[in-house]
């Protein structure tokens, strides 16, 4: 069973909060059969901390045995601003759902998986306008044996980027995750510099899909993916939204390989670029 909980304004101006839905539903039959549960505005979250209804979610982690897909954070942007959406510590989260096998988050205003240690989490995904260095190490320390996929919207400095390409590195190594299938480096202001490091990277040799879209790619990291010989043993490759020109788009259509290069971006009149996600 799939339930979804969300608090809009008015109802949490009227007193509606997140931390009672989730009593409600611990004590109602649906609890036990649900399998996905989805937490959408919890009520302000670009002022409200999301970590009472954690708490509660957490002190009733009995009444749903058989979660294994939680997604907290998802608004759009009538609700909040991405880059506005508070976050805390989820990692208790993970201690409190063994079974648990897919975790997205979106915002990372606060936002630490520390200490990141699941035996069965499977799926990993992150949508923010900035991934915070802090969140990145936290992932490069993780242990996460089961780990298929793994999604981070790493976005620009204004939005909460401090990072840079030596941040992103070690999750081209593939040795941290050794059944991850899926990468995706997304929504990148430094997409250019993934795209190089990635093109002849160890991690490519255990995975079927790489997607670095919605960055600020060019033919300068185009160029780089194309010339590879492991990229082209990918079963999929994403550069969807991005900044290449015409001639190397056309040479990646006629290159024999699954590669996604729709929905082609023109720089501004002073050459800015932006990732399709910040804001």
């Amino acid at each position: 069973m799939e339930i979804r909980l969300s608090v809009g304004y008015d109802e949490y101006e009227e007193g509606t909060r997140m931390s009672s839905l989730i009593e409600k539903l611990a004590s109602s039959p649906d609890g036990e059969k649900l399998s996905i549960l989805t937490i959408g505005d919890w009520g302000q979250a670009y002022e409200n901390s999301p970590e009472s209804f954690i708490e509660t979610l957490i002190s009733h982690k009995d009444s749903f045995p058989n979660l294994t897909k939680l997604f907290i954070g998802d608004m759009g942007f009538e609700e909040c601003e991405v880059s506005w959406i508070n976050q805390t510590n989820l990692s208790p989260l993970l201690a409190a759902f063994p079974n648990l096998k897919s975790l997205s988050i979106k915002g990372s205003q606060e936002l630490s998986l520390q200490p990141l240690v699941h035996e069965n989490l499977e799926e990993l995904v992150i949508i923010c306008g900035g991934l915070p260095q802090s969140v990145l190490q936290e992932i490069t320390n993780a242990r996460l044996p089961e780990l298929r996929k793994l999604e981070l919207y790493l976005g620009v400095e204004d939005y909460g980027f401090d990072g840079g390409i030596e941040d992103v590195l070690p999750l081209l190594k593939g040795d941290l995750f050794p059944k991850l299938t899926y990468l995706g480096l997304k929504d990148s202001e430094i997409q250019d510099e993934i795209a190089i490091a990635a093109a002849d990277a160890p991690i490519l040799d255990q995975l079927h899909t790489l997607d670095l879209s919605y960055g600020t790619l060019t033919d300068e990291g185009g160029e780089a993916l194309l010339a590879s010989a492991r990229i082209k043993q990918l079963k999929h490759l994403d550069l969807s939204y991005h900044y290449m020109s015409d001639e190397l788009v056309l040479r990646w259509q006629q290159s024999g390989m699954s590669v996604d290069v729709k929905d082609q971006q023109e720089s501004d009149e002073d050459d800015w670029r932006y990732p399709f996600l910040t804001e």
